[in-house]
């Protein structure tokens, strides 16, 4: 759950850290007001559709099949057996 949290986290931070990036290459970074005039709502507005996009992503793929029953990883004579479903 922690990584999940962390992944989303990292996801939401990522457009101000691409805007960081952008300002340090071209030299405007140590000018305060490019980050307080810079666009804010765009960067969270983007912060929050990649969240929202991981969300649909993570819940299209982490499905268990129709009627499956979850086997958690077990060691089988001395042999590292991974959760699986059934």
């Amino acid at each position: 759950m922690l990584r999940i949290i962390l992944a989303d986290i990292i996801l939401f931070l990522l457009p101000f850290l691409a805007y960081g990036f952008w300002l340090w290459l071209n030299n405007k970074a140590h000018v305060s007001e490019h980050w307080r005039r810079g666009p804010m709502a765009w960067l969270a507005l983007a912060g929050i559709a990649l969240v929202g996009v991981s969300f649909m992503i993570l819940a299209s793929i982490k499905q268990a099949p129709d009627g499956a029953e979850y086997r958690p990883a077990h060691m089988e004579n001395g042999v590292y057996v991974p959760g699986h479903y059934e």
